[in-house]
């Protein structure tokens, strides 16, 4: 007993599970973000562009 607790392997259990969903929830999270991050940079990039480097970065895209 830890200060009068009984600690259960059911309850270590419990609280691995939860910590490993936790973790993965987490991640999921952090790559949506990160994602939609990556699109907003690329918006505000594209929006900077002259139509010369738009038209070739068009053609580039078009030719993968």
């Amino acid at each position: 007993m830890l200060g009068g607790i009984d600690i259960s392997a059911l309850g270590i259990l419990l609280a691995v599970v939860t910590g490993f969903g936790s973790y993965i929830l987490g991640r999921r999270m952090r790559a949506k973000r990160a994602q939609k991050r990556h699109e907003k940079n690329q918006a505000a990039a594209r929006a900077g562009e002259t139509r010369q480097v738009r038209r070739a970065r068009e053609r580039r895209e078009q030719g993968k």
